[in-house]
């Protein structure tokens, strides 16, 4: 390599791959113990879920149960993946393992750290959502053909909300307080965003408050995918998600950037 390439600083893009690299060689040194639940855990609510309660609901909206289920289960295990990768992954490299001390010696800066971290988490929630329909297809709810665009609804959910856990992170002092995230917060908006019943089944007053979770807009827009019904009102939820990964974003690489710089 000529002289003068060594001097040549690395281009964003280089920086970022460089974040993504770095996460994907963790996570693949226990590929096995990593790689494998997220084509098990489908098959737990397919089974216990879907089949069980299936026999007691056979349709919903007009479909099978089942397909109903599975058309929401494909991203929500996206918004579990990243938000857990960016709320107590992110802390225990923050706080405890010291990692981004390390990696700031390299010629990255602070944003290109964070926003690197929001990518490998969308690309966490693509996998995850990948390994749910693979699960889906072989079991025969969906074919393939027609639910194969669904990761990249996957990697859309966990880029919103790992923007989210890590505008959380900001703030979070000891890493206990995460448990009243996933307990206040991620695990009610499991059950109501419309992933295991249409929203229009709630209560009018409780209606606003589940249009307003993130969650419900991908989870419309995945379904749309596996009911091949586009519907005009898709622009607007495509528009909340990047409108919300954009604004809690910027709010939470402007926060980290200055808790990583102190």
């Amino acid at each position: 390599m000529p002289h003068n390439d060594l001097r040549t600083p690395p281009t964003l893009m280089q920086r970022l791959l460089a974040v993504w690299f770095r996460h994907f060689r963790v996570y693949t040194k226990n590929l096995i113990s990593n790689g494998l639940p997220p084509f098990l855990e489908p098959l737990v609510y397919l089974v216990g879920i879907g089949l069980g309660l299936g026999a007691y609901i056979r349709t919903m909206n007009g479909v099978p149960y089942i397909n109903y289920l599975a058309s929401g289960l494909l991203v929500s295990t996206a918004m579990f993946t990243a938000t857990f990768e960016c709320s107590f992954g992110t802390f225990i490299r923050l706080e405890f393992d010291k990692v981004y001390d390390g990696m700031l010696t390299a010629p990255i800066t602070v944003n290109n750290l964070l926003v690197g971290e929001i990518f490998w988490a969308g690309s966490k929630g693509f996998f995850f959502t990948f390994a749910v329909m693979v699960i889906i297809a072989v079991t025969g709810v969906f074919p393939i053909g027609r639910i194969y665009p669904v990761p990249l609804i996957g990697f859309l959910t966990g880029v919103m909300f790992a923007t989210l856990a890590l505008f959380i992170t900001s703030f979070v002092k000891n890493i206990n307080h995460f448990n009243f995230l996933f307990s206040g917060f991620i695990s009610p908006m499991f059950f109501f965003s419309g992933v295991f019943f249409p929203l229009d089944r709630l209560p009018a007053w409780v209606r606003p408050i589940a249009e307003a979770l993130p969650l419900t807009h991908t989870v419309r827009l995945s379904r749309a995918i596996c009911f091949a019904q586009p519907d005009k009102f898709l622009l607007f939820d495509l528009a909340y998600s990047l409108l919300f990964s954009a604004v809690f974003g910027f709010f939470a690489v402007r926060r980290l950037k200055h808790r990583l710089v102190d």
